[in-house]
Protein backbone atom coordinates (compact mmCIF):
# COMPACT_ATOMS: atom_id res chain seq x y z
CA UNK A 1 0.00 0.00 0.00
CA UNK A 2 2.92 2.53 0.73
CA UNK A 3 4.46 1.63 -2.67
CA UNK A 4 0.85 2.88 -4.23
CA UNK A 5 0.89 5.77 -2.22
CA UNK A 6 3.97 6.83 -3.60
CA UNK A 7 3.92 6.37 -6.80
CA UNK A 8 0.75 8.33 -6.99
CA UNK A 9 2.75 11.21 -4.92
CA UNK A 10 5.32 10.87 -7.71
CA UNK A 11 3.11 10.85 -10.56
CA UNK A 12 1.02 13.99 -8.92
CA UNK A 13 4.35 15.98 -8.17
CA UNK A 14 5.88 16.00 -11.82
CA UNK A 15 3.39 18.01 -12.69
CA UNK A 16 3.45 16.77 -16.54
CA UNK A 17 0.37 14.27 -15.73
CA UNK A 18 -3.35 15.35 -14.81
CA UNK A 19 -4.32 12.62 -12.24
CA UNK A 20 -8.35 12.21 -12.31
CA UNK A 21 -10.79 10.20 -9.97
CA UNK A 22 -11.30 7.00 -12.57
CA UNK A 23 -15.00 7.52 -11.46
CA UNK A 24 -15.05 10.86 -13.43
CA UNK A 25 -17.00 11.30 -17.00
CA UNK A 26 -15.30 13.44 -19.76
CA UNK A 27 -18.48 15.03 -21.61
CA UNK A 28 -19.68 12.11 -24.12
CA UNK A 29 -17.92 9.83 -22.69
CA UNK A 30 -18.02 6.75 -20.47
CA UNK A 31 -16.12 6.53 -17.07
CA UNK A 32 -13.22 3.81 -16.82
CA UNK A 33 -14.75 1.42 -14.74
CA UNK A 34 -12.60 -0.45 -12.26
CA UNK A 35 -9.41 1.62 -12.64
CA UNK A 36 -6.80 1.51 -10.47
CA UNK A 37 -5.16 4.64 -12.23
CA UNK A 38 -5.99 7.39 -15.17
CA UNK A 39 -4.37 10.19 -15.96
CA UNK A 40 -3.45 12.11 -19.46
CA UNK A 41 -0.58 13.02 -20.93
CA UNK A 42 -0.36 16.61 -21.92
CA UNK A 43 0.45 17.37 -25.67
CA UNK A 44 3.32 19.61 -24.60
CA UNK A 45 5.31 17.10 -22.61
CA UNK A 46 4.61 14.18 -25.19
CA UNK A 47 5.68 16.26 -28.04
CA UNK A 48 8.88 17.06 -26.09
CA UNK A 49 9.70 13.63 -25.05
CA UNK A 50 9.61 15.18 -21.74
CA UNK A 51 12.30 13.07 -19.10
CA UNK A 52 9.70 13.77 -16.00
CA UNK A 53 6.53 12.06 -18.91
CA UNK A 54 9.31 9.41 -19.60
CA UNK A 55 9.87 8.59 -15.48
CA UNK A 56 5.53 9.02 -14.62
CA UNK A 57 5.10 6.07 -17.71
CA UNK A 58 7.82 3.80 -16.32
CA UNK A 59 6.11 4.23 -12.48
CA UNK A 60 2.83 3.62 -14.56
CA UNK A 61 4.40 -0.02 -15.68
CA UNK A 62 5.66 -0.26 -12.49
CA UNK A 63 2.19 0.21 -10.05
CA UNK A 64 0.47 -2.35 -13.06
CA UNK A 65 3.39 -4.69 -12.60
CA UNK A 66 3.10 -4.66 -8.62
CA UNK A 67 -0.73 -5.90 -8.33
CA UNK A 68 -1.46 -9.38 -7.20
CA UNK A 69 -3.57 -9.85 -9.84
CA UNK A 70 -2.72 -9.31 -14.05
CA UNK A 71 -2.96 -5.57 -15.46
CA UNK A 72 -4.62 -3.89 -18.71
CA UNK A 73 -2.60 -0.81 -19.14
CA UNK A 74 -4.74 1.37 -22.06
CA UNK A 75 -2.72 3.61 -23.95
CA UNK A 76 -4.75 6.22 -26.12
CA UNK A 77 -2.31 8.52 -28.21
CA UNK A 78 -1.93 9.26 -31.43
CA UNK A 79 -0.01 6.12 -33.65
CA UNK A 80 3.61 7.52 -33.89
CA UNK A 81 3.58 8.21 -30.33
CA UNK A 82 2.62 4.45 -29.30
CA UNK A 83 6.30 3.44 -29.50
CA UNK A 84 7.41 6.07 -27.57
CA UNK A 85 4.90 5.28 -24.81
CA UNK A 86 4.73 1.82 -24.92
CA UNK A 87 8.67 1.77 -24.16
CA UNK A 88 8.50 4.04 -21.34
CA UNK A 89 5.75 2.00 -19.76
CA UNK A 90 8.05 -1.23 -20.27
CA UNK A 91 11.11 0.15 -18.53
CA UNK A 92 9.24 -0.08 -15.12
CA UNK A 93 8.10 -3.65 -15.65
CA UNK A 94 10.68 -6.06 -13.99
CA UNK A 95 11.93 -8.14 -16.72
CA UNK A 96 11.42 -11.19 -14.61
CA UNK A 97 8.34 -10.37 -14.03
CA UNK A 98 5.37 -13.69 -13.35
CA UNK A 99 2.62 -11.48 -14.08
CA UNK A 100 3.07 -9.04 -16.78
CA UNK A 101 0.57 -6.42 -17.49
CA UNK A 102 -1.24 -6.45 -21.10
CA UNK A 103 -0.76 -3.52 -23.11
CA UNK A 104 -3.56 -2.08 -25.06
CA UNK A 105 -2.80 0.81 -27.77
CA UNK A 106 -5.89 2.83 -29.03
CA UNK A 107 -5.40 5.28 -31.43
CA UNK A 108 -6.30 8.78 -30.23
CA UNK A 109 -9.16 10.80 -32.75
CA UNK A 110 -9.22 14.27 -33.56
CA UNK A 111 -9.75 16.49 -29.77
CA UNK A 112 -9.31 13.36 -27.91
CA UNK A 113 -6.97 13.51 -25.16
CA UNK A 114 -4.12 11.63 -24.74
CA UNK A 115 -4.81 9.09 -21.27
CA UNK A 116 -2.86 5.96 -20.09
CA UNK A 117 -4.98 3.71 -17.77
CA UNK A 118 -4.41 0.77 -15.99
CA UNK A 119 -6.92 -1.55 -14.91
CA UNK A 120 -7.85 -5.26 -13.42
CA UNK A 121 -7.56 -7.25 -16.80
CA UNK A 122 -10.82 -8.95 -16.79
CA UNK A 123 -10.59 -12.84 -17.41
CA UNK A 124 -12.25 -13.55 -21.31
CA UNK A 125 -14.86 -15.72 -20.44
Amino acid sequence: MKRVVFLLAVLAMTGCAQLRPADTAQAGKAAVSNAILRFDIPADALGARDPQLSAVLAKAGALAAAQKHPALIRVTALGQDLRYINEAIWKGVPVHQANKPVLENLTAGANQTYSVSIEPLQSGG
